[in-house]
C-alpha cells in the first residue's frame, strides 16, 4: 500500500529576527542579525553575555479571550509554541477553534479536529528564578536551606499549578487545547534534534492515514540565567561580548562558539488531497525523514561524522532521492568548532563529488541557538528558500573554514533553482541526529 503524500501548507517562525513567515524571510534576505547584549536579566557574571531575544510578544494576542487566564501557567517556552502555532495555522488558511473564536476568520471549520494532530519538540524548561527564589527564602533557617521548612512552608509559597509551567509536554498541551487538535499528539525532547524528529513523526502520522493535518516543530528559550550558566559551564558559547552581531560564526575559520537564543517555529503538514480540496497554498512536499544515534556517552563529542551521515542517507533513501538530486542542504551550523567540522564532514560524505556544487544554507549566524526550536527555524528557512528559489546569505561565515569545505553563500542572496532540499539537525550532547527531505511540489 503506497503512503499518502504530505505537503507543507503553513509556516510559523517565531524568532529574534522576526515573527511570521514573510517578515522572517525578508530578514534572512537582508542578512540581519538579532544578537545583542542580553536584556531580560543581568548577565554580567557570565563569560558570555549576549543572545537572541524576542521582544513584544504577548500570549493574549494569540489565544481566545476565554483562554487568557491560562497564561499564568505558561513558561516562556510554552508562549513561544502557542505563538508559533497561531502563525502557522493562520499562514495555512486553516479555520481552527482559536481563529474562529478570536474572530480572525469567518465560516465553518475547514479541518476535522479529530484528524488534527500535534507533534512538538521541547527542551528542559528553566524555572522562573524570582518566583522560585521567594519560596526558597521562606525555607531558610539560621542561614541554611532546610528541607523540613521547605516541605512545611516553602512549597506553600508556590502556586499549586506551578509545576505545570515547566513540564515539556505543556507546549503541545496548550497548542492542542487552543486549536482543538484531537488527533495524535506527542512531545519530543531530544535537544536540537527535537524539531526535526517531531516533523518527521508528523509526516509519518499523516502518510499512514492516522491524521490529515498536523502542527509540528518545536520551541525553546535559552535566554534565561539557568540556561546561560549551563551553556557557559559546557564551554559552548562565544565570548565576543563586544561584538554581539558578529559573535555566532557558523563554519567560519575564526568561529569560537555558539550564542544562546530563544524561539522556534511550527509548520502545518497536510495530506495532499485535503490541501487541494480547500485550495491551500503549498510551499513544498515532504518526502523523507531519517534519524540515527551517535551511540556515544552523553555530553561527549561524537568520534566522527558517521552518525549524522547515516541519518542523511536514511532520509534520502526514504524519499527515494539520490545525492545527485540534492540542490540545497539546510545545515544546523551552530558555530562550535568541532561540531561544525563534523557536520561539514557528514555533508561532504553524503554529497560525494557534488559537495563543491551544492549550496549550504546556514541561518544561526544572525539568530543563535535556541535548542529544541532551532531545527524548526532551520527547516522553515530551507522550505522558504525552495519556495522562493533563493538562498539567503549565511552571515558571519566568511572567511569559510577550508577544513569544512562547504559551499556557503556569504555575499548576499543568490537566485537558485531548487527542487530538492536536505535539512539536517543534531543534538548537542544528546547524540541524536535527524534529517528531512522536501521537494518542490508537482501534482
Amino acid at each position: 500500500m503506497s503512503r499518502r503524500r504530505v505537503v507543507i501548507t503553513g509556516l510559523g517562525p517565531v524568532t529574534p529576527l522576526a515573527v511570521g513567515a514573510r517578515d522572517f524571510w525578508n530578514a534572512l534576505l537582508e542578512g540581519r542579525s538579532a544578537i545583542r547584549c542580553l536584556q531580560a536579566f543581568d548577565p554580567a557574571r557570565c563569560e558570555s553575555q549576549i543572545g537572541g531575544e524576542i521582544d513584544g510578544i504577548k500570549v493574549a494576542d494569540y489565544v481566545p479571550k476565554s483562554y487568557r487566564k491560562a497564561a499564568k501557567i505558561m513558561a516562556r517556552d510554552i508562549v513561544l509554541a502557542v505563538v508559533a502555532a497561531h502563525q502557522a495555522v493562520q499562514d495555512a488558511g486553516l479555520r481552527t477553534k482559536c481563529l474562529l473564536e478570536r474572530g480572525e476568520v469567518q465560516g465553518d471549520r475547514n479541518v476535522d479536529s479529530t484528524r488534527l494532530g500535534a507533534n512538538i519538540g521541547a527542551g528542559l524548561i528553566c524555572a522562573d528564578l524570582p518566583e522560585l527564589a521567594e519560596a526558597f527564602c521562606s525555607a531558610v533557617e539560621d542561614g541554611q536551606f532546610s528541607l523540613t521548612r521547605w516541605g512545611a512552608e516553602g512549597m506553600n509559597n508556590l502556586t499549586p499549578l506551578w509545576l505545570l509551567k515547566f513540564l515539556p509536554n505543556m507546549l503541545a498541551c496548550h497548542v492542542t487545547i487552543v486549536h482543538d487538535a484531537q488527533g495524535p499528539s506527542n512531545t519530543i525532547t531530544c535537544g536540537e534534534a527535537s524539531s526535526h524528529l517531531a516533523i518527521g513523526e508528523a509526516f509519518r502520522t499523516i502518510a499512514r492515514g492516522t491524521a490529515d493535518v498536523c502542527l509540528c516543530g518545536g520551541a525553546e528559550s535559552k535566554t534565561n540565567p539557568m540556561a546561560l550558566v549551563r551553556q557557559c559551564l559546557g564551554k559552548r558559547l562565544s565570548t565576543r561580548n563586544d561584538s554581539p552581531a558578529t559573535a555566532c560564526r557558523p563554519f567560519a575559520a575564526d568561529r569560537d562558539g555558539t550564542v544562546v537564543s530563544e524561539g522556534g517555529g511550527l509548520v502545518v503538514l497536510e495530506e495532499l488531497e485535503h490541501a487541494l480540496a480547500r485550495d491551500a497554498r503549498i510551499y513544498a512536499e515532504i518526502v523523507g525523514a531519517g534519524a540515527s544515534s551517535d551511540a556515544g556517552r552523553p555530553g561527549e563529542l561524537p568520534p566522527d561524522e558517521r552518525g549524522l551521515a547515516l541519518a542523511l542517507r536514511k532520509a534520502l533513501k526514504d524519499a527515494e532521492v539520490g545525492p545527485d538530486q540534492v540542490d540545497l542542504v539546510g545545515a544546523s551550523g551552530c558555530g562550535l568548532i568541532e561540531r561544525d567540522r563534523l557536520e561539514a564532514a557528514a555533508i561532504r560524505d553524503v554529497l560525494g563529488e557534488r559537495r563543491a556544487q551544492v549550496p549550504v544554507l546556514s541561518v544561526k549566524g544572525g539568530l543563535g541557538n535556541n535548542g529544541a526550536g532551532s531545527g524548526a527555524v532551520d527547516f522553515i528557512a530551507a522550505v522558504l528558500a525552495l519556495y522562493n528559489t533563493t538562498v539567503p546569505p549565511a552571515i558571519n561565515s566568511a572567511p569559510i573554514d577550508p577544513e569544512c569545505g562547504l559551499k556557503l553563500v556569504t555575499a548576499g542572496p543568490v537566485d537558485a533553482r531548487i527542487d530538492v532540499v536536505l535539512s539536517a539537525a543534531y543534538a548537542l550532547g544528546g547524540g541524536q541526529n535527524a534529517t528531512l527531505v522536501v521537494k518542490r511540489f508537482h501534482e
